[in-house]
């Protein structure tokens, strides 16, 4: 009978799993993120953090043969450059400003990792985000709550960052850290394991 290990402390990524009907046990490695080099396309970068946690969580649970590892990493790009999770407000502030009343980029990457064979399949998805016009203390007032603090770009979507956000274009759960659509097809195709 297959394990699921997810390879995050995300609780966000908890909630999907378990959306998904999954049940799992978390396993976090302590997997160096500074060793992937970000001057590869962003798709690819994503996919090699991914499989970076997976890869590292793997090593700590190798002797269970009947594991399968679920690993992600959320990456917020404006521009061309990468938002991750603010270092303080004054960076939250700087990151909101920018994305106001524009579209940026999400882009997950996950991977599945089998232990019994080592089988790998990793992948990505993009969604496009579009916030509104925002005004300086709208911006404040949604950094006082927190939340922005610990979310790459300084949002979550699926918080009171909802209200900053006109419309997306593609998956929303993408978008709140795990793809459920993708890998619900990725688990059925490369692993023979059907959720619905």
């Amino acid at each position: 009978m297959t394990e699921f290990i997810l390879a995050s402390a995300s609780p966000r990524r908890k909630e999907l799993l378990e959306l998904m009907g999954l049940k799992f046990k978390v396993v976090v490695s302590d997997a160096d993120e500074t060793a992937v080099k970000q001057d590869i396309p962003v798709n690819l970068y994503v996919q090699e953090l991914a499989m970076l946690k997976a890869s590292a969580t793997a090593k700590l649970i190798i002797k269970n043969k009947n594991a399968l590892v679920i690993a992600a990493d959320t990456i917020v790009t404006l521009d061309g450059m990468i938002l991750g999770k603010p270092c303080d407000k004054d960076e939250a502030m700087r990151m909101l400003k920018a994305l106001a009343g524009r579209s940026h980029e999400v882009y997950t990457g996950y991977c599945v990792m089998r232990i019994r064979d080592g089988k790998i399949v990793c992948s990505s998805v993009r969604t496009e985000v579009k916030f509104k016009p925002l005004t300086e203390q709208k911006i404040l007032s949604y950094i006082r709550t927190g939340e922005p603090m610990d979310k790459a770009g300084a949002y979550g979507i699926q918080g009171l960052g909802s209200m900053l956000i006109e419309k997306i274009n593609g998956d929303y759960f993408n978008v709140v850290g795990l793809p459920v659509s993708s890998l619900s097809d990725t688990l059925q195709n490369e692993f023979d394991i059907e959720i619905l």
